[in-house]
């Protein structure tokens, strides 16, 4: 017997119990155990609906549930009652839960799912389980009994899929599904016996009960009648409503059909009849995309369109094509089709078929759509339209065809038909949508399609379509294009990618992607025959790699095929071998002429031909790399290629002795006396032959009729030899050149460049130095402080080398100083020409807003009709004015109220800001009230005080252009309004008034006839009268406005006429009649028409705005949007076409498992200072969160906690705050933005002047309400734009019930147009195994708020073998649609004024940017995560200047922008057919984007700029955010340095374009580099001038010879300062677009907040990632995190993060600058070492404590307590296995030496190491004890010192593991070694010459010695290991950590005693939020109670 009291805590328990996970859990815990094996199936239920209920999450309530008196065996009728009434209690329970799964909600609006929503993927072939389940849940509450009879069948159709649930997730499936079917059979028992036999009757007759409640014949009839009634009717959303619900009907009885179908073959005709007749109406509940091919539909607009039908008629199977065979299935929806042909022959997978037959038809009817719209009865498909798409899609296939030389398939092209072309498009496209991962190889594709496309021609010459012996296999049945033919490529691609060992393997040791497509190149290819031969090298795998291998290249595999990606910075200069040597020759011949004194004579000119040798002997080096470089691919390359290498390093091996032998010789005849100079002129020829050989072909290479010309004469061996050996050729890169106009442009950009650098090498680094590298070399006799080995009998060379190192490394990079300032210049140039920044304040908007209406139809025409009724007012004044007015209207409107829907701008101000409907009314433009508002005042103002005559007085009002606008407004709005409302004598008296009044003007002397100084009371009736007009009509109101009127009479009538009222007699005496008897006006027609009823409120709100708009809208983001919004409609844009003409585009955002939508725990949950984003975000946008507020009814100053009892509120407020992060629904909701641009746009587009006319009149000519209902709009819209959100693991988070699964499902609801694509991973049993099947599948939102699967592909294995982000885009990629994609991050935004304009950006297609067509659409970036702190403006400047100025130059003149990553527009044709938009190589490719900007212009591409439209994109707001992107980007570029894409580049491009790219790409982290490396030199080069003493001695005896240049050269200052030549592209940028005034502001603001640190620590970022990537490798994907950085970060954390980039490298500065400072010889004193090192300082300071500078809070004390407390303890903790790097300093340290794997990298770690050494071996010679000895004596005693010093070490850090035995010995030993050490240190300084200075000096000496040696050590870990003496390094270490922390971590405590200074960071790390007024302080003092900052 047991006895358990089970409680749930429960309240308000009733049938909507809300269950709690927690309780659930607890429940099933505590009934586990007594009852092991459910016997009774209703406990059973009871456990497992527990475990069901607490994995689904849903909340809980209270229910107490006493389980007792339980049997295991044999149970009591007393436990069968109390069972009864659990059993009862928990039905209720299960029932809600149902119920809350059928509502598909939960508390926060979000989607949940019942059981139906969780089939697990294993099931997912049978789609209708899903659907089966959905119906029975909805019609629990109709007929439970049908419920169950449905459950039962899904239960049976799973079981049959899986029988013995071995597949993922599918026995809990089935254990839950069972438990809700026992649970209604519990409930039927109860009440009688089931009768299954009669299931089908019951089914029968509930099908028919069904049709009759939903009245289901008149459900399709009512909707036809509604859309028939207008197409474009005002009641739109009733339509709306009306399809939905007849679709979710439609589909509850096709499931209900479908079921009857499959349990019974015996269905009455005529049910049977009807259920046909229902399933013909659910054409649309059949799933597809974007276009219902599978199906009529009657009520999607898309198959409506002309050019849509004659796509699809033009893909029907026509005469002439095989037969299909016999039994292929066709359904019965539609006709045979070219691809059921394509499918039967080569066994295409169906979904695979289905996608890409949509796909040509939207890509044939939008290329139809720009040629014409068909007119014809029977649409048909125009010639034209297929002969482009056939272009597009092939032409990378016949440009392979002709690259190697053989014939297309088709013999011609004139012969071959149109349908042959379709079939030759669809059969590309199938092979290209089912390749996956060989997609990224296109020229394999290529291969594929050449041969399955002679096969099919053989097929088509058959009576019967056959199988394709291609796609058959003797071990499978059937015909499989994936398995025959991508399979065996992907698996030995995938083979290749498992040998990197996760990235980590050298890049020479496994063929990557591009190997692999690169083989097809060559006639080479054609080996691997067709059907693949399998046995052929090409398809050998890899053996798997060792992991304990130290050397790569130990295992076997197939070589390398063009290219070997070594790691080494040899790179550099390989691939821009033509750079470096132009530099060293104009080094060497500046140098040549400033030792020559600038003389040119025969002397200079003879020496000066010593650029000959230098030039082939460095083009000798460049052939000897060839070699090296090549080395892992010689076995597998083509031999004409290695045979090129050899032959070339041949030529310039003689060259080299030649040219030097011949220089040589003629050099030594020259120096004789009457030498013959015969060998010295052979010379001159030689060098002139060869050069003027190489200028000529350079030159005629530039004129692109040469570069035709030369490929027409490719047939000639000799030019095809010489072309060979010149440059070498792969498929791509020909025909890199652009034409003369855009060469020159760019060849003058670089004359200006070199010219301004090499005067500034010449005047101002070589020439300076000549002649103290003179005086330098003539010393002798020079005493050396240590002792020499190089320098003492060598003319002092390495002090010639101290001084010139520094020069040198400015020389190469300088170049880069004067690009950057020459770019700044042309690019600040090119944008005032662009007419940038002519907007730029409100002030500007308000001044040139009469232009706007103007200039916007003039950029996106939009084809309205002309009035041809009530148009007379209208064409009085400013017709065409007031047209535009009246067409630019709605778009303004739409815009601002997205503005308002975003919460930018108030209410009010959306009233102002909104601009009338100019609907012809009155005759004059209706202007915006923001323009208007408190004009009437100052006019009126102007007129009382005014004594001037009238044509002064309308001077003065006309100097403001709106003061006259508003006058002329009120003065026709008061006629119309009181013509319109009085009756027939009223109306006369109006128009008396008016027309005295015209009379007066007309004389000019109406401040004669009226008395303007009563003006205010006119105003004062007026105002009063539409105050009482603009509200709804009551008797008392309407009393009210005939008083009114009454009193306007009055005030006219006796206190503003002046004029003669016996002019016009009998009017004035009816109306002085009619008010004397009291009848004038009682009679008023009140407003009801919408037109006069706006006219009233906007007179009203005129006559009543006393306050000027002049700061509308307050909002800064508001602001911005609107004035660059403005400022583009002036900008030189293409002409938009109209929508059904535009280019069709798709918007494609990668989403692996980020932010989708902040939950309301993500949202609340407080950080350590107890901020939690909600209250951050209410802090930095306070006006934001108010009108938020205001927008969802509440009042502003609402408590949050006050929304959390309404979900919707719950629901708005997750979306306001996501809408500010860095989140998916974010940029799901700018992306949207296109598609309701272009509904509008189509709306207002949408019909003819006499359709409109007799359709609804013109008064709607401009009316937009319900645009987005429209059904003709949606099509418009869903066929010319698509958005694809790639969700990688979108699959495995539903069925781990993930929350961003649920969010990305509410998002989709919310998008009817978002597409979702995912990989959705089934395991399946196959021969008794369990196998992993992927699968791309792409979903839309259903009717019932569920996932619709729409296509789902299988992929040949993982689709992941590369990097993650191109992978993951690559299986989504076939999903897109149009002829463009834009490429969107998930970090970004869009703005409905922007995307106003993407017609106009698709037209740049066919624009002229040059000699080929634009191939990527580069568009301008607006960084909105910029507005707090400073380091996001540092960051968002930063970003700005390079978006902006910088790609502009890219692109216009140098011709080399890339593509950067997002948003850029590409032609998607082009790419998809050329590998894609991305690279995904591992880690080679790891920056993917930028190698689709390569991969573009390699195969003659063209990637242009535009800044007339912007994307927003968020950035990284903390400096560690900004640190690890910064990192991830210099790792990249180390990357790109090895790429063979970077190589061609620098090969192909000519000089010019080749140093554009160079200094835009890898040069700038180069020059980065050299920044850095230049300190050092400096640095190093006065260390060893002090530590030598050769300095001192030197610069005495030029102090004695009074030689001032030698004194420059030794104290000059070589620390080039590059950040402040770098800052001039920011400033210009400011001055462009913000004007001159506020971007000085702006600048000098940055400068007191510290900017230069950042940009000094970022310097150091990029160096350290950069070089140690090329050295070591490394790179990788850093996820930054993207959220709100207001936090501080703990001294561990930087310490971590920063230690080995910064640390190490400031303290070593440091150290340089102290021994120099010890030992440097001055005579300036302080002052002049101050001057020389202050720099060098600043650079080590920054890079020591600016994380802590820039870290909030960081020097607060308490926080610093907590720091300090946190660092020790995790310096301390010893951690172990599986314990990570942030939580032990032991596994950190691990981590940091990871990157040190190969042989090359311990060697180059331990060269690189070498230099710690100089401290000691030149500090110990100056120490006072060793005398005047220079012996290495002195420094091999002071390595016994520091042996010494290691071994006392050692005793005090002996391990306590080990001497727990014998402490007190150990103790002893200790004692005793420390005393002996004091006495020798007391002795030493007695006895000898030792000093205590000596001592500190020492202690200066040993620690870069120790750093040199733990360096060493540590490369070679392995040795150290085996040597045993690992544990003593690693303590060593842990001692340098603590001690460069302890360095660091003292000033911070220092300065944190001091409370100004952290209130001082404060202020400079805020200065932005503080000068708007935020309440920061707040956010960093925390929300916490008893916190203050």
């Amino acid at each position: 017997m047991y006895d358990r009291h089970l409680l749930i805590r429960v309240s308000g328990f009733d049938d909507a119990i809300h269950p709690n996970p927690h309780a659930v859990v607890f429940a099933y815990d505590r009934l586990k155990p007594v009852h092991p094996v459910s016997h009774y199936f209703s406990f059973l239920s009871f456990r497992v609906f527990l475990f069901k209920t607490a994995k689904h999450k849903i909340r809980f309530s209270l229910i107490r549930v006493r389980i007792s008196s339980f049997r295991t065996q044999n149970p009591t009728p007393r436990v069968f009652q109390k069972m009864s009434r659990a059993e009862d209690l928990w039905e209720r329970l299960v029932r809600a839960a149902l119920r809350r799964e059928r509502t598909g909600d939960d508390a926060y609006g979000r989607p949940v799912g019942g059981i139906a929503r969780n089939v697990p993927s294993a099931l997912a072939k049978n789609r209708d389980i899903d659907e089966i389940l959905r119906v029975a849940d909805e019609i629990e509450d109709d007929d439970p009994n049908v419920s169950r009879i449905l459950c039962e069948h899904a239960y049976s159709l799973s079981q049959n899929l899986d029988p013995n649930s071995e597949g993922r997730g599918v026995l809990q499936f089935k254990t839950g599904l069972m438990s809700v079917i026992k649970q209604k059979l519990t409930k039927r028992e109860a009440g009688g016996g089931i009768d299954r036999s009669q299931d089908v009757a019951r089914l029968q007759e509930f099908y028919k009960s069904y049709r009759e409640k939903h009245n289901v014949d008149k459900l399709r009839e009512e909707e036809m009648k509604l859309r028939e009634s207008g197409a474009f009717s005002r009641d739109l959303s009733e339509l709306e409503r009306k399809t939905v619900k007849r679709k979710r009907v439609f589909a509850t009885l096709k499931v209900l059909g479908t079921v009857l179908e499959q349990l019974s073959e015996e269905i009455p005709d005529e049910l049977k009849r009807v259920m046909d007749s229902d399933s013909a109406l659910t054409e649309d509940v059949i799933a597809y995309n974007i276009i219902p091919l599978d199906a009529s539909s009657s009520t999607n607009a898309i198959v409506t369109f002309p050019e849509v039908q004659a796509a699809v008629s033009a893909l029907k199977y026509f005469n002439g094509l095989p037969e299909l065979p016999r039994g292929y299935f066709i359904l019965d929806t539609r006709n045979a089709n070219m691809f059921d042909l394509l499918q039967c022959i080569f066994g295409f997978q169906k979904d695979n078929v289905a996608n890409q037959h949509e796909h040509i038809v939207h890509l044939l009817a939008n290329e139809q759509s720009r040629l014409r719209i068909p007119d014809e009865a029977e649409p048909k498909l125009d010639e034209a339209a297929v002969q482009s798409i056939f272009l597009k899609a092939l032409e990378n296939y016949i440009n392979w065809c002709n690259y190697l030389c053989i014939q297309p398939v088709w013999s011609s092209m004139e012969a071959v038909s149109k349908e042959k072309k379709l079939l030759y498009i669809s059969l590309y496209f199938l092979i290209w949508g089912e390749a996956s991962n060989i997609r990224f190889l296109p020229e394999c594709l290529c291969y594929i399609f050449h041969h399955m496309a002679r096969e099919m021609d053989e097929i088509l010459r058959q009576q019967i379509a056959q199988p394709a012996n291609s796609c058959t296999s003797d071990t499978k049945d059937g015909v499989s294009f994936l398995d025959n033919v991508i399979f065996p490529l992907y698996d030995t691609v995938s083979a290749e990618a498992a040998n990197n060992d996760n990235g980590k393997a050298p890049h020479s040791s496994w063929r990557n992607y591009d190997d692999f497509n690169e083989y097809f190149w060559s006639l080479h290819c054609f080996e691997l025959s067709w059907p693949w031969r399998k046995t052929s090298p090409f398809f050998q795998k890899p053996q798997p790699r060792s992991k304990k291998m130290l050397i790569s290249g130990s295992s076997r595999h197939q070589g390398k095929t063009s290219f070997v990606e070594h790691r080494s910075f040899f790179h550099l200069y390989h691939s821009f071998h033509r750079l470096w040597i132009f530099l060293f020759m104009m080094f060497q011949g500046l140098a040549i002429l400033a030792f020559n004194n600038g003389k040119f004579n025969a002397k200079t000119l003879r020496e000066i031909l010593s650029l000959g040798p230098t030039f082939v002997v460095m083009k000798f080096f460049e052939s000897v790399l060839d070699i090296f470089m090549m080395y892992g691919a010689y076995s597998t390359t083509r031999r004409l290629a290695v045979s090129r290498i050899f032959l070339r390093f041949l030529w310039f091996s003689l060259a080299s002795v030649f040219i030097t032998f011949l220089y040589v010789k003629a050099l030594q005849e020259e120096s004789k006396r009457n030498a013959n100079s015969l060998v010295f002129r052979l010379y001159v020829i030689v060098i002139g032959i060869y050069a003027g050989i190489q200028f000529f072909i350079s030159f005629l290479m530039r004129i692109p009729a040469c570069h035709r010309l030369t490929n027409q004469c490719d047939r000639w061996p000799l030019i095809r030899f010489v072309k060979w050996l010149r440059q070498e050729r792969h498929y791509v890169g020909r025909g890199m050149y652009e034409r003369s106009s855009d060469f020159i442009k760019y060849m003058l950009f670089w004359l200006v460049t070199l010219s301004a650098k090499f005067a500034f090498a010449y005047f101002l680094q070589i020439k300076p130095l000549v002649d103290p590298t003179r005086d330098i070399i003539k010393e002798n006799n020079i005493q050396y402080s240590w002792h020499d080995f190089v320098s003492k009998n060598n003319h002092n060379a390495l002090t010639v080398v101290s001084v010139w190192a520094p020069v040198v490394a400015i020389y190469l990079l300088d170049i880069y100083v004067f690009y950057t300032l020459v770019s700044a210049v042309w690019g600040f140039l090119l944008g005032a020409r662009d007419r940038l920044g002519e907007i730029r304040s409100l002030e500007a908007l308000h001044k040139l807003f009469e232009q706007f209406p103007g200039a916007f139809m003039n950029k996106l025409p939009i084809l309205l009709p002309t009035r041809s009724s009530h148009q007379s007012s209208v064409q009085v004044v400013e017709n065409s004015s007031k047209v535009d007015a009246a067409r630019f209207g709605p778009f303004w409107n739409e815009i601002i109220k997205n503005l308002r829907e975003e919460d930018y701008i108030t209410n009010f101000e959306m009233e102002l800001l909104l601009m009338p409907r100019n609907s012809g009314d009155l005759p004059l433009v209706e202007w915006p009230l923001f323009l208007l508002a408190s004009k009437i005042f100052l006019a009126r103002d102007i007129a009382v005080e005014s004594k001037d005559t009238q044509e002064e007085l309308w001077d003065r009002i006309s100097r403001d252009d709106y003061m006259m606008y508003a006058v002329q407004e009120c003065y026709y709005a008061i006629k119309f309004i009181l013509t319109e409302v009085l009756d027939d004598v009223g109306k006369k008296w109006v128009e008396r008034i008016y027309d005295d009044i015209n009379a007066s003007i007309a004389k000019r002397n109406i401040h004669v006839d009226f008395q303007l100084s009563k003006l205010t009371l006119v105003i004062s009736r007026v105002t009063a009268l539409m105050g009482i007009l603009k509200e709804n009509e009551t008797t008392e109101l309407e009393r009210g406005a005939v008083r009114a009127v009454q009193d306007l009479y009055d005030v006219m009538r006796h206190d503003i006429l002046r004029i003669n009222l016996r002019e016009n007699y009998d009017t004035w005496s009816l109306l002085t009649k009619a008010r004397d008897e009291g009848h004038l006006f009682e009679k008023l027609k009140w407003p009801k028409n919408t037109d006069l009823k706006m006219q009233v409120k906007r007179l009203y709100s005129l006559l009543t705005i006393k306050e000027s708009a002049s700061s509308i809208p307050k909002n800064l983001e508001a602001r911005r949007r609107l004035q660059f919004f403005t400022n583009s409609l002036f900008m030189k844009m293409p002409r938009a076409k109209p929508v059904r003409e535009m280019l069709s585009f798709s918007v494609f955002t990668p989403y692996y498992s980020e932010v989708v939508l902040y939950s309301m725990a993500e949202l609340l949950k407080k950080n350590e200072d107890g901020i939690s984003i909600l209250f951050y975000l209410q802090k930095i946008y306070p006006d934001e969160w108010k009108n938020f507020l205001a927008r969802i009814g509440r009042d502003e100053n609402t408590h949050e906690s006050e929304l959390y009892e309404n979900p919707s509120d719950i629901l708005e407020l997750r979306f306001w705050a996501s809408y500010r992060g860095q989140t998916l629904a974010r940029t799901v909701r700018g992306m949207m933005y296109y598609r309701k641009a272009l509904m509008l746009q189509t709306y207002l587009e949408r019909t003819t002047t006499e359709d409109l006319e007799a359709a609804i009149g013109c008064d709607e000519v401009t009316d937009t309400h319900g645009f987005d209902l429209s059904p003709e709009a949606r099509a418009q819209a869903d066929l010319k734009f698509t958005y694809v959100v790639t969700c990688q693991i979108y699959g495995k988070q539903k069925e781990e019930q993930k929350p961003e699964a649920a969010d990305i499902a509410l998002l989709m609801q919310r998008n009817e147009a978002l597409r979702v694509a995912f990989i959705d991973v089934v395991e399946t049993l196959k021969e008794g195994k369990v196998n992993t099947e992927y699968y791309s599948k792409l979903v839309k939102a259903d009717i019932n708020g569920k996932d619709k699967e729409i296509y789902s592909v299988k992929l040949p294995g993982n689709p992941k073998l590369g990097e993650g982000k191109p992978e993951n885009q690559n299986h989504a990629i076939i999903f897109t649609r149009g002829n463009a994609v834009q490429t969107i991050d998930m970090n970004q935004d869009n703005y409905f004024e922007e995307a106003l304009k993407m017609r106009n950006l698709l037209e740049e297609f066919h624009s002229d940017h040059g000699l080929r067509p634009a191939t990527i659409l580069g568009v301008r970036e607006h960084v909105f995560t910029g507005s707090v702190s400073s380091l996001a403006s540092f960051m968002s400047n930063q970003e700005t200047s390079f978006v902006t100025l910088g790609q502009r130059v890219l692109a216009n003149p140098l011709k080399v922008r890339m593509h950067y990553g997002h948003p850029d527009v590409f032609d998607r044709i082009f790419h998809i057919t050329r590998g894609g938009i991305s690279k995904a190589s591992r880690v080679i490719n790891i920056s993917e984007d930028i190698y689709s900007g390569f991969n573009s212009t390699l195969r003659q591409g063209n990637v242009t700029h535009h800044e007339y439209i912007q994307v927003g994109k968020g950035r990284d707001v903390g400096l560690n955010q900004i640190a690890l992107f910064e990192g991830k980007v210099s790792g990249g570029n180390g990357e790109q340095v090895l790429s063979r894409d970077v190589y061609r580049l620098g090969q192909l491009f000519d000089f010019f374009r080749m140093m554009s790219f160079y200094f835009t790409t890898v040069g700038y982290y180069f020059c980065t580099m050299l920044t850095v490396l230049t300190v050092y030199a400096f640095l190093y080069g006065k260390a060893y001038l002090a530590l030598s003493g050769v300095g001192e001695t030197i610069e005495e005896r030029a102090i004695i010879t009074k030689n001032t240049a030698l004194s420059a050269a030794l104290n000059t200052q070589f620390l080039f300062q590059i950040g402040i030549f770098t800052a001039v592209p920011m400033i210009l940028g400011f001055i462009l677009e913000q004007g001159f005034l506020r971007a000085v502001v702006s600048f000098v603001t940055m400068q007191f907040q510290l900017c230069s640190v950042f940009f000094t620590f970022s310097l150091g970022t990029r160096t350290h990632y950069f070089g140690r990537t090329i050295l070591h490798g490394g790179a990788r994907y850093q996820a930054t995190g993207r959220g709100f950085v207001v936090r501080h970060i703990k001294f561990s954390e930087n310490y971590r993060l920063y230690s080995r980039s910064h640390f190490v490298k400031g303290l070593e500065v440091a150290l340089l600058l102290i021994v120099y400072l010890a030992y440097g010889y001055n005579e300036g004193g302080a002052l002049s070492y101050i001057l020389l090192s202050i720099s060098s300082w600043y650079m080590a300071l920054s890079w020591l404590f600016a994380p802590y500078l820039f870290n909030p809070s960081g020097f607060e004390w308490q926080k610093v307590v907590e720091d300090f407390r946190d660092w020790t303890n995790w310096l301390l903790y010893r951690g172990g296995i599986g314990v990570k790097g942030e939580e032990s300093w032991e596994a950190w340290w691990e981590e940091e030496l990871a990157h040190i794997r190969s042989l090359g990298s311990r060697i180059a770690e331990t060269i690189l190491s070498l230099r710690f050494f100089i401290f000691q071996y030149g500090i110990v010679y100056k120490l006072n004890v060793k005398g005047t000895s220079t012996s290495l004596t002195v420094y091999g005693f002071s390595w016994v010192v520091l042996a010494v010093l290691i071994i006392l070490f050692k005793v005090f850090t002996f391990s306590q593991k080990i001497s727990v035995n014998f402490q007190l010995l150990l103790r002893f030993i200790q004692g005793i070694s420390l005393l002996l050490a004091l006495a020798g240190l007391v002795v030493a300084v007695i006895l000898t010459d030792l000093s205590i200075p000596d001592i500190f000096a020492s202690m200066l000496a040993f620690i870069p010695t120790g750093w040199g040696v733990l360096s060493i050590a540590s490369a070679w870990k392995p040795v150290m290991k085996r040597l045993g003496l690992w544990k003593s390094v690693r303590s060593i270490a842990r001692l340098y950590d603590a001690g460069m922390g302890m360095v660091i971590f003292v000033p911070i405590a220092f300065f944190s005693w001091f409370p100004f200074v952290s209130t001082f960071q404060t202020r400079l790390m805020f200065n932005q939020a503080f000068s708007r007024g935020l309440e920061i302080s707040l956010i960093l003092a925390g929300n916490n109670p008893n916190t203050s900052i």
